[in-house]
């Protein structure tokens, strides 16, 4: 059974990665925070005396319901009201890090020369653009398994699929990914 002070660690601890995944998904950072508040609210009350180690997958998969949940009222919402559009994608201000560990952590074993840092800054903003490119599926299961390091198993359980699935999955985006950045000039 998991503590209150477990419980609140690790809803810290996934909060941020939570919110990026839903930004990736919806493309509309105030959705986005609905969404995860929604679903951390969820855990809590209903699962919040689960034992501590079945909350990440527990909380991936209400995060996944919830993103669904979201579309399922989009699509109704633009079925009655199709001339309204209040919805808009991140602009250049709305720049999301995908890679803010590693960078971090490159930056802090060595100088860089402000050409090396612009390059791998473009390059991130490319690998970002890319993955929000990707069908919704193939998304979810690469930002799982690489950002969120679930495994194959975690990852099949939270998007209600088999462990194949998840491997055909990730296995497209990363080919998908790896396609559309080397048509860019990008060889990583």
């Amino acid at each position: 059974m998991a503590t209150e002070r477990e419980l609140s660690d690790f809803l810290k601890s996934v909060e941020k990665r939570a919110f990026k995944r839903s930004v990736y998904h919806v493309r509309n950072e105030e959705a986005a925070l609905d969404i995860v508040q929604d679903s951390m609210m969820k855990l809590a009350e209903h699962y919040g005396d689960k034992p501590a180690a079945e909350l990440p997958m527990l909380f991936q998969r209400i995060l996944s319901n919830c993103t669904l949940d979201w579309f399922r009222r989009q699509k109704t919402r633009n079925a009655l009201f199709s001339n309204m559009s209040d919805f808009e994608l991140p602009g250049e201000d709305g720049e999301f890090d995908l890679l803010e560990t590693y960078e971090s952590l490159e930056d802090s074993q060595r100088t860089e020369s402000a050409e090396d840092a612009t390059r791998r800054a473009q390059i991130l903003r490319e690998i970002e653009v890319e993955i929000q490119e990707l069908p919704a599926r193939q998304r979810e299961a690469f930002l799982m398994r690489y950002w969120e390091e679930m495994d194959v198993a975690e990852t099949a359980a939270a998007m209600g699929c088999s462990e194949g699935s998840v491997k055909t999955h990730c296995s497209r985006a990363v080919q998908a990914l790896g396609k559309a950045l080397r048509a860019k000039g990008i060889h990583l």
